[in-house]
């Protein structure tokens, strides 16, 4: 028999209202006195409530997801709505589609014919945007140039769900901006942290899906306990997380140790010792081509016309049930 799941996740709650308090803090006594410490230590908080939004919309910490939702609307990442973080993020995790050049809202490759066409000023740009310090000094201007490029589209194209994501986005400003007005930290430090957590974030994601012709080997496992596993709320062990998105995050590591062997046979060995290796791998150097290296479809194949492969979601019977 399943496990009932807690009326509240205490660890989840517990790391929302320490975040929270860090980001007052950091944005406006630890600013006071040291403005690079206070905008580093804003970044950090930044990253954090991301991973604590990602969390949320996946049903945690609480059983109503109203709720879950109210915890973490306050924009403090200032240019992903929830709603719209919530809607492209479970697309995403419809396995088949993933690193889909046209399908997948998350990945970094794009369609070779595309590739072909464009300036090679931009191809340059991309692909020192696929280094590990390309990704996290000009990859958060330019996912989210793209990304505000993109919305602004769907918005005056009349896409209602997109106008009202936005709009309770506006909403959720609101607090930030009055904090920000009494804080010790001016708008350009803000926005200097805003750029420090989202590059935090393009660490874990950089390498989070291959181009494989299988698709349940897409994703990867990241076996760090360290400091950056807890900023990413164990989001590292990505592939534990796509099969058992409801898991909570204090709950995926002793998932994956009691069925490591299973998690690596699925994902056919796409697995790093901690991140340590990737920045030693990957700092200077591309990891993936920008062009999908796998990519035969086309922007008029829709995606259910294309060949993909089946995902099987293989269960532990017993544990799984008490995780989730």
């Amino acid at each position: 028999m399943s496990a009932q799941k807690p009326a509240v996740e205490l660890p989840t709650l517990l790391i929302l209202v320490v975040t929270y308090g860090i980001w007052a803090l950091s944005t406006s006594y630890v600013f006071a006195i040291s403005p690079v410490f206070g905008i580093i230590l804003a970044g950090l908080a930044i990253a954090q409530y991301s991973s604590l939004q990602h969390e949320a919309l996946h049903g945690h910490p609480f059983g109503n997801q109203r709720l879950n939702e109210a915890l973490v609307t306050p924009a403090l990442t200032l240019t992903v709505p929830y709603g719209r973080f919530r809607d492209t993020h479970l697309a995403h995790h419809h396995d088949p589609i993933l690193t889909d050049p046209y399908d997948d809202p998350e990945t970094n490759f794009v369609d070779p014919a595309v590739w072909n066409r464009m300036p090679s000023w931009i191809k340059t740009l991309l692909s020192l945007n696929n280094t590990l310090l390309g990704r996290m000094v000009i990859g958060p201007i330019l996912g989210n140039v793209l990304w505000l490029v993109g919305e602004a589209r769907l918005v005056l194209a009349g896409d209602r769900d997109v106008r009202r994501d936005w709009a309770l986005h506006m909403l959720g400003l609101v607090p930030v901006v009055a904090w920000l007005w009494v804080a010790a930290m001016p708008w350009w430090g803000y926005l200097l942290a805003a750029w420090i957590g989202h590059g935090l974030l393009k660490i874990r994601t950089f390498l989070e899906h291959r181009a494989h012709e299988v698709a349940r080997a897409r994703t990867v496992v990241v076996e760090d306990r360290g400091p950056l596993a807890l900023l990413f709320l164990n989001n590292n062990l990505h592939v534990v997380h796509h099969m058992h998105p409801n898991v909570a995050w204090y709950r995926l590591p002793a998932l994956y140790r009691a069925n490591r062997a299973h998690y690596l046979r699925r994902n056919e060995g796409y697995a790093f010792k901690g991140y340590g290796e990737v920045f030693r791998n990957y700092f200077l150097r591309a990891k993936d081509p920008v062009p999908h290296p796998l990519w035969t479809g086309g922007l008029e194949q829709a995606a259910e016309g294309r060949p993909v492969a089946p995902v099987v979601e293989e269960r532990h019977s017993g544990f799984v049930a008490a995780a989730e």
